[in-house]
């Protein structure tokens, strides 16, 4: 009876803690970033390169109900893979989405590359890349050189107020989600070796007493 005791401690603990870390998604599916890549790596990697103005921010929400933001700028200059004056990306909102928090008026350099991050396919931009404000971009300017204005007008880019399709996202949520439903079939596996536990220590105690 006393190693079952000790058993049921045992596993109780288990089940609390497997409670606790589903409790922090937050903790588990924070965004991690790798070493920031050099200026020629970011280059390389990236299908769009330019500085520009935010001209306006909306928000897009899927189908499951997560968000990432659309952001709109203003083309001053271009590097890579940019022609129109006009372009829109696509980030989160911050936090474990790796979202890059851009400011309306304000004035950057991005670096933008093509993924389904966020939904279908389009031009990404998050916070482990060297994206920056372009007042703090200056070693990448010096070694990209003296970009280009844009030699067209908006073209096909839609104003993000026309942009209404809504997208099934899959971020980091959709893990958390999945690691519940991990934890919760842990915990009925610990309440049902805990039960046959007391099922054959109860057995035993009978066979005994006869």
């Amino acid at each position: 009876m006393i190693n079952l005791k000790k058993a049921i401690v045992l596993l109780t603990f288990i089940f609390i803690g497997l409670l606790i870390i589903g409790s922090f998604p937050s903790i588990i599916n924070a965004c991690s970033c790798a070493e920031l890549p050099s200026v020629e790596e970011e280059f390389e990697r990236s299908k769009a390169v330019f500085s520009g103005k935010v001209i306006d921010i909306r928000e897009k929400q899927s189908l499951d109900g997560y968000t990432s933001n659309s952001v709109q700028f203003e083309v001053t200059n271009t590097w890579k893979g940019v022609e129109q004056s006009q372009i829109i990306i696509t980030t989160g909102l911050g936090g474990g989405d790796c979202g890059f928090d851009f400011k309306e008026g304000k004035e950057y350099l991005v670096y933008a590359y093509e993924s389904t991050m966020y939904g279908e396919e389009s031009l990404v931009s998050i916070i482990c890349g060297r994206t920056n404000k372009l007042s703090s971009s200056q070693e990448d300017l010096a070694l990209l050189g003296e970009g280009k204005p844009p030699s067209e007008g908006i073209g096909e880019i839609k104003k993000i107020e026309e942009v209404e399709e809504i997208v099934d996202i899959e971020l980091p949520g959709d893990e958390h989600e999945e690691n519940q439903l991990y934890i919760w079939i842990a915990a009925v596996l610990v309440i049902g070796i805990v039960m046959i536990f007391a099922i054959k220590s109860r057995k035993g105690s009978n066979n005994k007493g006869k």
